[in-house]
């Protein structure tokens, strides 16, 4: 008889290393941050903003040529919640609430990733350079902080978002323009402290460039109040930004909710609340959501509160 050829069992090698350590702290931290009801709350509604978002197309016909600015009725002006074909009513100006609402969505969702992006990455850099570099660098890079920390945010994007002109693109560079400073403070400020522990020292005695020790040992461990921070101005911004388009800031008849309430203000009085509620009670629960769950990943970054 033909011997069956044998061939050894298959091993897996467990993930071992650095990778492992990381792998476990971040199963850790979902564990820690699932634990909590409140921070459970804010990522049932983050999760059913974004499906919103992402399905705005489905759950409406988009307006076209662009599916951002809200389609008009002008036959159904004022129309009140339950109106066939406006779910939620209109606006005074024949806008569909419900349409402003899930494409509001969308526009939210662009806004609060593009300025944290870009905020985030530009305070990382600066903070970065006037942190590990020190001296010369960081006393000019830390004036020109101070400078733009002086002016109030909101004030400050008011100032250049009207000198722009009114559109939501200004809006999104007049943000990004205020927002980038708190980052740079931070990321600097978690530099210095870094770079004076003792894995630090140990890098550089065995000949590791400045970059690999910045890139593998001080960066990756700096990063952690930013991501709490970043959190929590996912829905601070879109707050601000609803409020600049809330003052006309904004292109008219845009599908965000600053707009959505703008238009919708001037019949509260009559007893027209619904095109200023609807769009409201989004900005709120949006600003709400992100601000639970930053608190929670706080609580569970924040070396000071773990023990808790």
């Amino acid at each position: 008889m033909a011997e069956v050829a044998q061939h050894p069992p298959v091993v897996t090698t467990p993930v071992s290393g650095p990778l492992a350590v990381r792998l476990r702290r971040l199963g850790e931290i979902v564990r820690q941050v699932l634990r909590n009801p409140v921070t459970v709350i804010g990522l049932v509604i983050i999760v059913l903003m974004f499906t919103m978002a992402l399905l705005a197309p489905v759950i409406t016909t988009p307006n076209e040529p662009n599916p951002y600015q809200m389609p008009r009725d002008w036959s159904a002006l004022n129309e009140p919640p339950g109106t066939p074909g406006h779910p939620l009513g209109t606006t005074a100006h024949g806008g569909d609430v419900l349409y402003g609402i899930i494409w509001g969505s969308r526009t939210s969702l662009r806004l609060s990733l593009i300025v944290v992006g870009v905020t985030v990455t530009i305070g990382t850099i600066v903070g970065s350079l006037a942190g590990y570099l020190g001296g010369k660098v960081d006393e000019f890079l830390m004036r020109v902080v101070d400078i733009f920390l002086a002016i109030p945010e909101l004030i400050f994007a008011l100032a250049i978002a009207a000198m722009l002109g009114p559109s939501f693109t200004n809006i999104i560079l007049a943000l990004a323009v205020v927002y980038w400073v708190k980052y740079a403070r931070i990321i600097r400020g978690q530099i210095m402290h870094i770079k004076q522990n003792d894995y630090v020292d140990s890098a550089r005695v065995i000949g590791d460039s400045k970059f690999h020790i910045y890139a593998k040992d001080v960066l990756p461990n700096s990063f952690t109040p930013v991501m709490v921070q970043a959190t929590m101005d996912m829905g601070s911004i879109v707050l601000v930004g609803a409020t600049l388009s809330f003052i006309g800031l904004a292109e008219a008849g845009l599908a965000e909710w600053g707009v959505l309430v703008s238009e919708g203000q001037v019949g509260i009085s009559t007893g027209r609340w619904w095109a200023s509620t609807f769009p409201g009670l989004m900005i709120f629960l949006w600003a709400l959501a992100f601000n639970l769950v930053g608190d929670g990943l706080r609580d569970v970054l924040d070396p000071r509160t773990e023990s808790r």
